[in-house]
């Protein structure tokens, strides 16, 4: 075979070098160097930044005013101290309770007011698939309830709002007052309008449920569309975690400092059964939402960790220091001849 001439080589030559070129692009970059001084420093400015925006939002946190009664033992008459599942079971017992509550600083409106369950799994597999959307949307329309099981039919028909979450709504209820005069709870607009708007229909009526033989919680007004139960719509939402608030309503005025509220409640909901525990809450709010102190504590956190690990550093550097390697490295290609 001949060999290929000289000329043909130089093509060739030419060919790979542009095909490099372009597979091996060099693009403006940015290549921080990252030298010890440089490391130590940011560990130290995020320090110095997380810890004040921590104590800012503890101090938020603080402000908020909030007033927590757990209610579901005192209001167990005494006799049935011993046995309150069987006094909760018992219809002829009075489930009337009154408590009084002292604000301890003035609480600027609206304040929200809330029912806490503790030890309540509603994120329970079984629990949270025991629902119909379709049916909450469409009704009737809509016959396809077998995930609503056992509370799925009543006579044949389906159950409207199907499922063991509408079954189990919860059905305590609070009156309050100050003094002589009432205090109002406003109960409108406490669901996402989302929800109202998209989830639950407006045609749909709870004509049919809780008339089974088996009652769980709440009753629903069959006059009333879904869309405007409100106190359903937030019970639907179920919880992540088994200790949760739900919002019941808003008061819209002022309470000072020292007033007693009068808590007139109906202690219905059945949390005995499985050792659950119920709160009730009042609680104003601010820039930052409700009283958390997690996210104040998170941020001091880790801004104290990362001075910690900003002075462990400069230790290390002080004690070791280590020579700086060549930061401006070049290569040049060279085409190789064939």
């Amino acid at each position: 075979m001949d060999e290929p001439s000289s000329s043909s080589a130089v093509p060739l030559r030419g060919w790979r070098k542009a095909v490099y070129q372009f597979t091996q692009q060099n693009l403006p970059a940015c290549k921080p160097v990252l030298t010890p001084a440089w490391v130590i420093s940011t560990f130290f400015i995020i320090g110095i930044v997380f810890i004040p925006m921590g104590l800012l939002f503890l101090h938020a946190s603080q402000s908020v005013v909030e007033i927590v009664d757990r209610y579901d033992n005192e209001c167990v008459p005494v006799p049935f101290r011993n046995s309150k599942v069987a006094y909760i079971k018992d219809d002829s017992v009075s489930k009337n309770c009154t408590r009084y509550l002292k604000v301890p600083k003035h609480m600027k409106s609206p304040i929200y007011i809330y029912y806490q369950l503790d030890n309540y799994y509603q994120n329970h597999r079984r629990y949270v698939k025991s629902r119909s959307d379709q049916q909450l949307l469409h009704g009737l329309k809509n016959n396809h309830t077998g995930s609503c099981k056992p509370e799925d039919t009543n006579n044949g028909l389906p159950i409207v709002p199907c499922g063991l979450i509408a079954w189990s709504l919860f059905n305590d209820t609070y009156d309050f007052s100050r003094g002589v005069d009432e205090v109002k709870v406003h109960r409108k607009d406490i669901a996402w309008r989302s929800d109202r708007d998209h989830k639950f229909g407006k045609h749909v009526y709870p004509f049919n449920f809780q008339n089974g033989s088996l009652i769980g919680g709440a009753k629903l007004d069959p006059t009333i569309p879904l869309s405007d139960q409100e106190d359903l719509i937030v019970w639907m939402r179920t919880a992540a975690l088994p200790s949760f608030r739900k919002l019941y309503g808003r008061i819209e005025e002022d309470l000072h400092a020292d007033d007693v509220i009068v808590v007139k409640l109906l202690n219905n909901y059945n949390t005995y059964s499985f050792g659950g525990r119920k709160k009730l809450v009042l609680s104003t709010t601010n820039w930052l939402g409700g009283q958390n102190n997690f996210l104040g504590m998170a941020y001091i956190c880790v801004g104290a960790l990362f001075i910690v690990v900003a002075l462990v550093f400069i230790l290390l550097h002080m004690k070791t220091p280590r020579p700086y390697g060549e930061t401006n490295l070049t290569w040049n290609w060279k085409s190789g001849s064939n």
